[in-house]
């Protein structure tokens, strides 16, 4: 049989590699969602802006505010309580 520590080190390298590939997606996720929004804004405040589209620039911008205060506050948390054993 393998030895234990062995193991348990080949579980919590695979954890570390999955969380930085996370990280890296959702670091991904949020500069093409600010794009996103960049684009948006520039073409609801030209001149031909119609009312649908400022309404849906307000609607994301409140939208990522909530989720901000209340999702990212929760995984601050649990990302702070986690510490890699020595």
């Amino acid at each position: 049989m393998a030895d234990p520590r062995i193991r348990q080190i080949k579980i919590k390298t695979g954890v570390v590699k999955r969380l930085i590939k996370e990280k890296v997606m959702y670091v991904k996720e949020t500069k093409q969602q600010e794009e996103k929004i960049e684009r948006l804004k520039a073409e609801a405040f030209n001149e031909e802006a119609d009312s649908e589209a400022k309404y849906v620039i307000k609607k994301q911008e409140t939208e990522e505010d909530l989720a901000e205060a209340e999702e990212y506050k929760e995984a601050r948390t649990v990302l702070d309580s986690v510490k890699l054993e020595g």
